[in-house]
């Protein structure tokens, strides 16, 4: 090929800012903003619906293992929650983050799977120590996976409520209402699910810091 036929910079022209050939690449795809994928799924694209799903299930699975006592009902959870996800998304008013509003979905996800599978019944006090436990404790100290554990061995009553109050941030009268118990109740157990995870967390290694 003459020197001719390529442009002007690539056959060195005076007037050139440079002499080597412009190529162009073309990088990995920019994933789809939120607004995008909401509006794809709206329009029932399967794809749009794909992607929001892998965006957001792994966070939300941490979520639902919270709550649940076993993996396998967690997924019940997971896919509950979804389901529930794509069917209301036309309703969804981006007024907050998507991911809050999928949380608060799977949160509720979970408290129908506790009414079905596990009804919300008083706990015998004898089951759990009266001693409330020191506020000075922090769970902040302990590795994710071994506070996790500890808290899918609560009662699910007593699991429920630090979950609500102590990650979530409701606030007691708000979780008495969400479980249709007093607000004295929902304190009471809260504090007696903070004495019954700090004594297994005392059994288990020292705190990770």
């Amino acid at each position: 090929m003459s020197a001719a036929a390529w442009p002007a910079s690539a056959a060195g022209a005076p007037n050139s800012a440079s002499n080597h050939l412009t190529v162009s690449r073309s990088g990995p795809p920019t994933p789809p903003s939120e607004a995008e994928l909401i509006d794809g799924c709206l329009l029932g694209r399967q794809l749009a619906q794909k992607q929001l799903y892998e965006r957001y299930s792994a966070r939300m699975m941490a979520v639902c293992l919270r709550y649940a006592q076993t993996t396998f009902e967690a997924e019940d959870i997971l896919q509950e929650g979804f389901l529930t996800v794509f069917r209301t998304l036309g309703s969804f008013r981006r007024e907050c983050p998507l991911e809050f509003w999928i949380r608060r979905i799977m949160i509720n996800a979970a408290l129908r799977q506790h009414r079905r599978n596990a009804p919300l019944v008083a706990v015998s006090d004898g089951d759990y120590p009266e001693t409330l436990a020191s506020e000075e404790f922090t769970f902040s100290n302990y590795a994710y996976g071994e506070l996790l554990n500890v808290v899918q061995e609560l009662a699910p009553r007593y699991r429920l409520v630090f979950n609500l109050y102590a990650i979530e941030g409701y606030t007691h009268k708000e979780i008495g209402e969400m479980l249709e118990i007093s607000e004295g109740t929902s304190k009471s157990q809260y504090s007696r699910a903070r004495v019954v995870l700090q004594n297994k967390l005392a059994r288990l290694q020292p705190p990770t810091t």
